[in-house]
Parts: structure tokens; C-alpha cells; sequence
């Protein structure tokens, strides 16, 4: 079995190099919890190159502006398309919610204005792994930053074939597990199981 590796999507506009610890925290916790095999490398890949295609699973995230260009915006598409899964994560920091309102604009764009949907809180996704009885557990950083000051009861997806290729959060999950995996010791619950259920998603569907 080819270890799993964690891609980081590169995009042009915008900051993507956030939350530079969550990405070893939450591989620390495949090998922790599961059997699957961990390549502990995060690996740094340009949205415009065809080299995402060889990626199990992507994450995006940022606190400003997404615009994809017309390459970024063509392989995005295609590699979802393909059976690609992205996790995107909204760093919920900037003061009129930019990064939330022009990733979902430019979701609209590169697919359509109805592919974003709310996925409801008893899909596989909360239960194939760890079990979440009440849909995405919430963060600490939800009402921490210049966001919507709203605690989001669900995610939003867009499914392709009945499986998830674009998982989007509001809750910044990537500030809550950005902490180095030492320290997961002082957690009465490690906070990155969830992180767990998206990798074992991604990877089983």
C-alpha cells in the first residue's frame, strides 16, 4: 500500500501557508489510530500543476482573497472531477469574511452557483472512523476571530457522484490542531480525531 501523503495546495492569490504544525499533528494521529501508512512529509503543490493529480487528498486553506487563475481553475476542477478530495478551511480571521466569501464565488465559477452545499450532520463522513453523533465538532477559534461570529452547526460540501471531492469548513480547524502533537497529551479528547474521519474518507470513497 502506498503510504499516504498530506498535499498542501500553492495558490496564487491570497496567503496559503497557514497553520504550518496542523499538517504533522494530524499525520501523527493516522499513525496513532489507524494502520494506514504515512509518508510524514507534507508536500507543497502548485494549484496549476497536473502533479496535484497524483494526490489522495489536498488541503487549502488561507485568511484573504481566493482567485483562481484560468489554469488553477482548470485543474482544480479536473482533479476533483477525476475522484480528487480537497479539504478547504477558512482561516475565519480577516474582518469581512473574505476568504469565505471569494472561495464560495469562486466555487460558484469553477463549478456552479448550486454545487456548495450543506452536507447534513449524520453523513458518513462523521462515522467512519470516530463517530460524531452531532455532525462537525466545533473549534475554539470560531468566535476568536473577525469572522461571521456564527458557531457553524455543518459543513458544506460539493459531492460529485455521491462522494465528497470539496469538503469546506468555516470552523478553522486547521488554528485548533495547529499545536505541536506533544502536546496532545494535555487534551482530555485529542481534538484531531476528526481530522482522522476526513483523511479516512478521502481515502475510502
Amino acid at each position: 500500500m502506498t503510504p499516504f501523503f498530506f498535499t498542501r495546495i500553492k495558490y496564487n492569490s491570497g496567503n496559503w501557508d497557514t497553520d504550518q504544525r496542523m499538517p504533522s499533528n494530524l499525520m501523527h494521529s493516522l499513525v496513532e489510530y489507524t494502520t494506514i501508512p504515512v509518508d510524514e512529509k507534507e508536500r507543497i503543490i502548485e494549484l496549476s500543476s497536473e502533479e496535484l493529480y497524483k494526490s489522495p487528498f489536498c488541503y487549502l486553506s488561507g485568511h484573504k482573497l481566493v482567485e483562481f487563475s484560468q489554469e488553477e481553475r482548470r485543474v482544480f476542477k479536473n482533479y476533483v472531477e477525476r475522484g480528487g478530495f480537497v479539504f478547504v478551511d477558512d482561516c475565519n480571521h480577516d474582518i469581512d469574511g473574505l476568504f469565505a466569501k471569494s472561495f464560495e464565488e469562486e466555487m460558484s465559477r469553477t463549478f456552479d452557483p448550486q454545487a456548495l452545499q450543506k452536507i447534513p450532520n449524520d453523513h458518513w463522513i462523521y462515522r467512519c472512523f470516530f463517530e460524531f453523533e452531532d455532525g462537525p465538532p466545533t473549534t475554539s477559534f470560531e468566535l476568536n476571530g473577525w469572522g461571521d461570529d456564527l458557531v457553524h452547526d455543518y459543513l458544506k460540501a460539493i459531492e460529485i457522484n455521491g462522494r465528497i471531492g470539496v469538503l469546506y469548513s468555516n470552523k478553522d480547524y486547521g488554528c485548533e490542531w495547529d499545536y505541536d502533537f506533544r502536546n496532545k497529551r494535555f487534551n482530555k479528547i485529542d481534538n484531531t480525531r476528526f481530522g482522522v474521519n476526513i483523511v479516512v474518507y478521502a481515502l475510502t470513497q
